[in-house]
This record gives structure tokens, sequence and C-alpha cells, in this order.
């Protein structure tokens, strides 16, 4: 524990050395100097404060740090360090003259706030940076930082509930039967908030209210119901797609992309930032609670695979620590929302299998670039126990195999890799047990691999469901045998027309082709039976024994270290 504080604070330095913290120089004359020095300009302050807690105790917001560096000349700067509140959409104090509180230079950097919780000058979403005065601005001179444990404040205080086993997929809402009789584990259910937003159901939150699609939201209960009945833990998508009644939704000067899927979520702005807090307040009261009528939520993904700007979280071009920070900036509210509520609910951001590949640094970025300012920014900001959901498809989707993709020279078996993907997963895993990636408590931060699959059509063999199979036998199994990884939820129940002709035929069912804009299963596939059995202990090797001659090996405890099952 104390390697870790040691480093937040060095890191915390670091960024205000580094000019990352905005500390602004201003010219003009101080009080009682000489003409020499009123023709000067004003130096920069040279005292760097690092705020290393912010948390809520008794009502109270709490908020400490150090000093380094020597203390501004007095000649030019006053005797005091100064405390402001900043709203989540507010970047710095210019123009600024109503700080929150104050402190003598020398005194113990310490702060007390009221919480103000439920009221107009509820402090919770907010963040804190500490200033110095000039005589004419305040100028800042910390990292800011936000309340780090909003969980002491939710009414839901059930334990995660953590299913038997790894075992998940995203579900047709019209074939629950079939995943009950699978003994599906995890589900993942996608809530776009431009279709969920509409008319029947009135919110009122912070004194506004805020209209969503009843029909539609009623579909979700009952989905989200029935699978938290039979023990799934459900596993929500939180989507922004492109909405004309909601233009606050998107970062501004965002317009609408024919390449963009959904985009990034808007918090710079007062109006984006409270409306995302009050749809995001709504979804974690609804599926808060094991005994609401509603269902569960237990996991939380912000966006879709956030390393692509460009097609999942679209903001326009960006440079990636401008990205970072205004995604963050969104992810804090959503996280900040859900455990204010939910005690025990995990909050993940989602990226693809390119580790350090494809990144051109305005609109792809690489995944590990991403994870590194991402979690460096949390530290600094205020930790927050995010996780990492992954997924790691084969190389290229359209063939099974991931066991050869060392052959296109895009797998390596350290940090370096272009690729993670199920061939060398354990990188990812051993990356994320840094000291320096684990979260405040020095635990490792959980990871789900919340979207996967394999073809059962081989874009250049053909149809093939026993490669399917076996690819997912082996990639099931390394999973289960990974500690640090708690989810393994394939893609697709069904296969989906526009996919299928493009041979990414991920489904457990073949599906119609003759009906391409909807999903209709026609046959159980050989991955159907494997998947139903693959977590049985007494069935597994035996529905897998098909899979090593394909893989080409003789026991599966030769290709994956410290396999559970006793092998024959």
């Amino acid at each position: 524990m104390k390697k870790v504080i040691k480093w937040i604070k060095v890191g915390a330095w670091a960024m205000l050395a580094a000019g990352l913290v905005a500390v602004n120089a201003v010219s003009g004359s101080a009080a009682q100097v000489n003409t020499e020095q009123q023709a000067q300009q004003k130096p920069t302050p040279t005292e760097q404060v690092a705020l290393t807690t912010c948390r809520i105790e008794n009502g109270q917001i709490k908020i400490a740090g150090g000093v380094e560096g020597a203390w501004s000349d007095p000649a030019y700067y006053d005797n005091y360090l100064y405390l402001f509140e900043l709203q989540p959409y507010q970047n710095d104090l210019t123009g600024r003259t109503d700080y929150a509180a104050w402190i003598t230079k020398g005194d113990a950097v310490s702060f007390t706030q009221p919480l103000n919780l439920g009221t107009e000058g509820d402090k919770l979403y907010s963040k804190f940076m500490v200033a110095v005065f000039d005589g004419e601005q305040y100028i800042p001179v910390s990292n800011a930082i936000h309340v780090t444990n909003p969980e002491v404040l939710a009414k839901n205080t059930d334990e995660f509930r953590a299913p038997l086993t790894k075992k998940g997929l995203l579900i047709e809402q019209s074939m629950l039967d079939d995943a009950f009789e699978l003994g599906v584990k995890h589900v993942i259910v996608n809530i776009p908030f431009h279709h969920i937003l509409g008319n029947g159901i009135d919110y009122t939150y912070d004194g506004k209210t805020y209209h969503f699609n009843k029909e539609l939201m009623d579909e979700y209960d009952y989905t989200i119901r029935r699978m938290s009945e039979k023990g799934m833990l459900v596993t929500a998508v939180i989507l922004n797609g492109w909405n004309d009644a909601t233009p606050q939704l998107v970062y501004p000067g965002v317009t609408k992309s024919a390449s963009a899927n959904y985009y990034g979520f808007n918090v710079s702005t007062k109006e984006g930032y409270e409306t995302v807090k009050a749809i995001a307040s709504f979804l974690a009261e609804r599926y808060g609670d094991h005994s609401s009528s509603h269902g569960k939520v237990s996991n939380w993904i912000i966006g879709n695979e956030i390393n692509n700007n460009m097609n999942w979280n679209y903001m326009g071009k960006m440079d990636i620590e401008t990205y970072v920070k205004e995604y963050e900036r969104a992810f804090r509210v959503f996280y900040t929302a859900i455990k204010s509520t939910n005690k025990s609910d995990r909050v993940y951001f989602s990226t693809d299998y390119n580790w350090n590949h494809e990144a051109d640094g305005s609109l792809k970025y690489n995944a590990k670039d991403i994870v590194d300012v991402f979690n460096r920014n949390v530290r600094i900001g205020g930790q927050m126990d995010w996780g990492l959901a992954y997924h790691p498809y084969s190389i290229p989707l359209t063939e099974p195999e991931f066991w050869d993709d060392d052959q296109t020279g895009l797998i390596k078996n350290d940090p370096s890799s272009p690729v993670i993907n199920f061939s060398n997963l354990s990188v990812l895993t051993d990356y994320l047990q840094l000291p320096e990636m684990r979260m405040a408590d020095g635990n490792v931060r959980h990871v789900i691999l919340s979207e996967q699959g394999f073809t059962s059509h081989s874009a250049t063999r053909g149809k093939n469901t026993d490669l399917q199979a076996a690819a997912f036998a082996y990639a099931y199994y390394i999973t289960d045998n990974n500690p640090y990884i708690d989810a393994f939820i394939m893609s697709r129940q069904v296969d989906a027309p526009a996919e299928a002709k493009d041979s990414l035929n991920f489904g457990l069912w073949e599906c119609n082709m003759n009906t391409p804009n909807q999903i209709n299963p026609t046959k159980r596939k050989k991955i159907w039976t494997v998947f139903k059995w693959i977590d049985n202990k007494k069935e597994s090797l035996g529905i897998t024994e098909f899979a090593k001659p394909i893989i080409g090996i003789n026991n599966w405890s030769d290709v994956i270290p410290n396999f559970k099952y006793k092998e024959n």
C-alpha cells in the first residue's frame, strides 16, 4: 500500500511539472514592489500542490495533499492557498473569485467541504483545485481531484454476486428459454441512450423532468428481470447513438458521421453534464436492487471499444490526451451515479484487441495507450475502481483459429505485442498486475471478456462448425484457468445475416439468410452443445475431446498452465 501511495504523489508532481495541470503566468504589477519589479512580468508560481485525498466522511468532503517547491515570491503572491470547487464541465479558474476555503501557506494542506447531498449545492460530482492569488487572479497550482468513495452513500449495499462459472452470452430477447437451457451465467444487454429516451416515463432529477420510452423500458425490465431471477449476472453496455432531439449528448462541434455507430458522451457542457447525470442516475436506480421488479444490473460498460473513436465512440479528431480526458469526464459521472446508488456494482470501459496496433493518433488509438493514459489520469484526479472489458477476437475475424495467430507477426508474449487475444491473453492480465495499474486497495482490477466470437464459416475454407466449436472450447479453458478474468461472454446467440454474409458467423445457431433485416434462428451448431456443457465438471472434458486433434494437442494441460480439470 505504501508503494501505491508514493506512486500517486510522484505522479501528481510529475503531471504538475509537465504542465498538464494549468498553471498560468500573468503579467501586471504587485503592491509594494519597487519600480524595476513593476516593469517585470509576474513570475510563475513556484509551489506545486498535489491533492491526494478527497473522501466523504460523516456528510463532509475531506480533501488533503502536500506541497513541493518553494513558496512563490511574496512580492507577487499573497500568503494563502485557496480551494476552488469546479463542476465536471469546467476546466479552469478564469474570472473566478468564489473560492470555497483557504489555508495559510505552511499549514497542512487540508480542507473540509460540506457535501450538501440532494441540494442545489450538492458537491458529490464536483472536483476541487488549489490556487494562489497574485492580487489580480487566482492561478491553479494543483491537480483537480474528485470524490473517490461515492459508494458510502449507496442505498443498495448487497455484496457482488459472482456466478459459479464464467460462461456468458449476448442473448436475443426472444430466445431467453434457449439461454436458460444453455445454462448461461453472464449476459450482455445493450442500452442505447437514443432509444430509451421518449415518452411514457417521467423522471425528475435536480428539478428537471426527463422522459423515457415506456414501451422500450418495459421490454428491458422484462428481459433483465427474467435473467436476474435465473441467477444470471447482467452486464449493461451503455451506448450513445445519434438523436436529433438531444444534441447536448454529443460532444460540441460533432456532426452526424456515416462511419460512426455510436458517439462519445458529452459532459463538457452544463446541459450535457446534467442530461448524462440524470440518465445515468435513472438507470442506476431502476436496475439497482436484486429485489426490484425491473431486475438487477451488476456490471456497467460505458461505451464500446473506446480506442476506436471513429466507429464506436465518435468525438471528432483528437489527440489521445484530449480524447481520454473527455471520456474520463463522462466515465466519472456514470461511475459516481452508479456507485453512489449501488455499492458493489462494477464499472468498465471497453477496448478492442489492438493493444499496440492500427493507431493513427486522432481517430484510433492503441488500447494499451488508452489504458495507460486513463489509469494515470484517474490516479491523479481521484481513484476509481475501473475495470476493463476486453474483446480478444481471432486474427482475422473471418478465421476461427487463434492458436496460429503468431504467424501474422502481430502476436508477442510481452506488452509490446501489437495484438493481445486468446493466443497471448496472459500478457494482458500480467500487465494489469503491475503495482501502478492496481486499484487503490492494491487488488488487481476486474477484467471481463465482454465480446468475442469464432466464425463457423472460414473465409478461405468454407463451413467448418467443428473448428468453431474447438476454438470456443480452447478459448474458454484459457479464460477459465486465468484467475484475473471474471467472465467470458460470447457475442452471438444466433448468426446475424449482415455479419454472416462476410463470413462472420459467430452464433451458436445458424440464421435464415433470407431475412437480412431480422435474426431468425434455423439450426443449432456443434458449438451449442459444447457451450452448454463446457462449465460442467463431469461433462466438460468428454464434450471437448474432439477438439484436441483439431488443435494438435494431446492434453489441455500441455497448452494451458495449471489446467483445473484432471485429465486421464
